[in-house]
């Protein structure tokens, strides 16, 4: 069985309009590989259907379904794209015999098509483990000399060491490393940050590596001007930025359904009103959202979130 599943337009559905009212009116299926330049704004959306890396990590499984979950809540959205950008579907990338490093793999290959024909892809995880393949995918699209800026809205640094083998603890430490051994600057911001979720290994990992951060204490609305602060300067000296946010960065009273659940996350307020400022800054150029876990979701409140943040998304950039 092939690890590349196509879309399924099945998924796509909610009320029913002439007027393409609706984004499961609006969406086009297609096979990735038929993905062609366009004159158009072209949206795509792909799927990391994996929790290799959560079982690796000790976490609770699920995020497998997450791209569908989502999928599924986006499309009974309201569609207030213009006429000219074309919103597509191009399928999942799925998580063969727990040979997580050949997803990664696989995925970064279809981000650069994606990259390279002028889109602008929006991933659903899936374990936060696509954040390494996302990055090698957007890397591979552009210039060495072209800085590529990592902001991550998470409680976790996942700056995890990998001695003993790659998992959703890790993403950032091989992107790290990586970028030692190329010679690159290692440019990461993190949101959200937690001490009841981090040891003080991985705040010592990130002092290392020079990884910038606001803690959750200061995350919040009340806090907005030092958030502010920390964001633009960050973005400042980036060509590029790529967005991650790891859903168990919410509080569980919004996200219940996630692989690391805590009630002590950030609120989406916050996060919303710091997207916007990063669209505004015209750098964007990617986005996920990870660690979607509908098994353990309440009412599908997680996958309503993530597909709001997403449609937020898909109307501002």
């Amino acid at each position: 069985m092939s690890d590349y599943l196509k879309a399924n337009q099945d998924l796509w559905s909610g009320r029913k309009s002439d007027q393409t009212l609706y984004l499961h009116e609006k969406v086009e299926i297609i096979n990735i590989e038929n993905l062609e330049l366009s004159s158009s704004k072209q949206i795509v959306v792909m799927g990391y259907a994996c929790d290799e890396g959560v079982k690796r990590n000790q976490g609770r499984i699920g995020a497998v379904d997450g791209p569908d979950a989502i999928r599924t809540q986006l499309g009974k959205m309201p569609n207030h794209l213009s006429d000219d950008t074309v919103l597509l579907d191009a399928g999942t990338i799925h998580c063969q015999n727990g040979d997580l490093e050949l997803a990664q793999e696989n995925l970064a290959k279809k981000v650069t098509s994606v990259l390279e024909n002028k889109a602008f892809p929006i991933l659903l995880g899936g374990g936060h483990d696509i954040a390494y393949a996302h990055y090698n995918g957007i890397k591979n699209s552009f210039e060495k000399d072209e800085t590529i800026g990592i902001i991550n809205f998470d409680a976790h640094f996942d700056l995890r060491a990998n001695e003993d083998g790659n998992n959703s603890g890790t993403p950032f430490y091989q992107i790290a490393k990586d970028c030692e051994a190329n010679g690159d600057d290692f440019k990461y911001l993190c949101l959200g940050i937690r001490k009841d979720a981090n040891d003080k290994i991985l705040f010592e990992t990130a002092d290392k590596l020079r990884v910038k951060y606001v803690e959750n204490t200061n995350f919040k609305s009340k806090h907005a001007a030092h958030v502010v602060r920390e964001v633009l300067d960050f973005i400042s000296d980036m060509d590029y930025v790529y967005v991650t946010i790891d859903l168990d960065g919410f509080s569980s009273a919004y996200a219940p359904g996630v692989s690391a659940p805590s009630p002590m996350g950030f609120s989406p307020e916050i996060v919303v009103d710091t997207l916007q400022m990063i669209f505004e800054s015209k750098k964007l150029i990617s986005l996920d959202l990870a660690e979607m876990n509908p098994k353990y979701d309440i009412d599908n409140q997680t996958a309503k979130l993530a597909a709001s943040l997403i449609h937020f998304a898909m109307h501002s950039i």
